[in-house]
């Protein structure tokens, strides 16, 4: 009999509180509830966290110094690469004017302060689930190329492609983000996290490696420099 059990990966909950008594008993709760949960005391912190660990979820004081929580959804929520994140609210302003004001603004959920741990975790398990089937899971292909993410393979004409770590971020961003120009700061940040201070030659460099690595059947011409901009993945090949 095989008694296997298979893990299945936690999920990262990010915690957005300028007060640290709410972050620790939202902490508590979320992880006594299995979840892996990172913590940030202001909006700046809370951009650095979601560019570097990408978080399934965001819960969100509202009021907080500086820059308000619904000043950083609204922020998050016209950059594509963070749009699809899901936010829920938490705020101690329950008018249903307050309630609309971040409804509209794109938040997933919202609740008025003060909650049970036991309503958070059952609106997070909800919103997690809505937005479940969004995850990248099937597999991309290109021309000939193939980008398996749940193998965490490449291949090209049935050939596997070797890539190094940062060139398999590099190619896993441009096949999720095709058609529209990156500027080497935008790759950066999203490819190597936010709080890394590299030169943006770095990416000319990685940009290099990638092509070089598919370089089967003219592949590399997917990937595309657009002069004084950055670059571009495109299903149009170019020779540029």
């Amino acid at each position: 009999m095989n008694n296997k059990v298979e893990i299945m990966p936690k999920h990262r909950i990010l915690i957005v509180d300028d007060e640290a008594a709410i972050r620790d008993m939202l902490s508590i709760a979320l992880d006594a509830a299995g979840f892996n949960v990172l913590d940030a005391a202001n909006a700046q912190q809370a951009h650095a966290s979601i560019i570097d660990n990408q978080p399934d979820l965001v819960l969100l004081d509202w009021m907080m110094p500086g820059t308000t929580g619904l000043e950083l959804l609204r922020r998050l929520k016209r950059d594509e690469l963070t749009a699809k994140i899901p936010i829920i609210m938490l705020t101690a302003k329950a008018e249903e004017d307050s309630k609309i004001a971040g409804l509209d603004a794109g938040a997933d959920d919202y609740i008025p302060k003060p909650f049970s741990p036991r309503e958070l975790i059952s609106r997070v398990n909800a919103v997690l689930r809505r937005v479940g089937r969004e995850a990248l899971k099937e597999p991309i292909t290109i021309g000939e190329l193939i980008f398996d993410p749940l193998g965490h393979r490449v291949s090209i004409a049935g050939e596997s492609v070797n890539l190094g770590p940062t060139e398999y971020r590099l190619l896993q961003f441009f096949l999720t983000h095709q058609e529209r120009v990156y500027s080497r700061g935008q790759i950066l940040d999203y490819v190597w996290g936010g709080n890394v201070y590299l030169d943006e030659r770095t990416v000319d460099v990685h940009i290099r490696r990638l092509r070089k690595a598919i370089s089967v059947a003219g592949h590399e011409n997917y990937v595309q420099t657009v002069r004084g901009a950055g670059y571009r993945f495109s299903a149009q090949m170019s020779n540029a």
